[in-house]
């Protein structure tokens, strides 16, 4: 469906291995992230195993004009984005007062608003060929709100609900869009969240069928995809719960891991 594909947050976790699915399927990739060692090796190993092309772009998304820097970029090397993946996004857990503001707006800006300054760059040239994909990562958490995790959960939320009204504008065109919600997934993430935990252990699955998934919706332009029936099974669930048992229940699990309960 694509040739060239760009995937953020491609240093660690999920981006990692998205990168290295793409590539194994035949896709050229645009690397972006801050750590540009981890890049340039994961390019290297891109090379040397799939004999596609790896480019390395490092960029930090939290800061003003990152995007249009990271595109003029791509554009300087004549490259163009067939295939997006927002990957990057992290969290953080803890009394909303508590926890340092400035962290918290550059959650919202790698989360939210570098995820829209992206699509915003990349459809025109989608649309005009009438092929492509985006494939944003939002999260289980998007389906209710996550007190002690208060601004992840409304992040995660505003990526779901804008990438299914996109999904809606874009479809009659040719361009594919999917949001992916995976539940707790053993990556970096939830380690720099703080989120390695019995409750983790017990319910995280591994980042291989999260991505296979993922791409196979965005392949069969879902709109949005839940992988493992769990979490299937959970995030239905809160379709028919009353807004305060979900809200009690995400923050019961939360607060008991801020204080470091199992």
């Amino acid at each position: 469906m694509a040739d060239m594909a760009l995937v953020t947050g491609s240093s660690a976790g999920l981006g990692v291995h998205f990168a290295l699915a793409l590539a194994a399927q035949g896709h050229d990739v645009i690397l972006t992230a801050r750590r540009s060692d981890r890049l340039d090796q994961l390019a290297q190993q891109i090379r040397d195993r799939f004999g596609t092309q790896a480019h390395v772009i490092p960029a930090n998304l939290a800061q003003p004009g990152a995007i249009a820097g990271l595109m003029a970029d791509i554009a300087k090397q004549g490259l163009a984005v067939n295939l997006l993946v927002n990957n990057a996004g992290f969290g953080a857990r803890g009394d909303f007062a508590a926890l340092d503001g400035a962290a918290q707006a550059e959650m919202i800006d790698v989360n939210c608003r570098a995820l829209i300054e992206l699509c915003h760059a990349v459809l025109p040239g989608m649309l005009q060929m009438r092929r492509g994909g985006i494939l944003n990562v939002a999260s289980t958490a998007a389906f209710q709100p996550g007190p002690w995790m208060a601004v992840y959960y409304a992040s995660k939320a505003f990526v779901l609900s804008f990438s299914e009204a996109l999904h809606e504008e874009v479809k009659p065109h040719g361009v594919h869009v999917t949001a992916l919600c995976p539940g707790p997934t053993r990556t970096e993430f939830f380690e720099a969240a703080a989120m390695e935990d019995v409750f983790f252990r017990r319910f995280a699955t591994a980042p291989e069928p999260v991505v296979r998934d993922g791409l196979a919706a965005l392949e069969a332009n879902r709109p949005v995809v839940i992988p493992g029936l769990m979490n299937r099974v959970m995030a239905t669930a809160t379709r028919f719960t009353p807004r305060w048992v979900t809200r009690k229940a995400a923050g019961a699990v939360q607060r008991g891991q801020t204080r470091g309960e199992g």
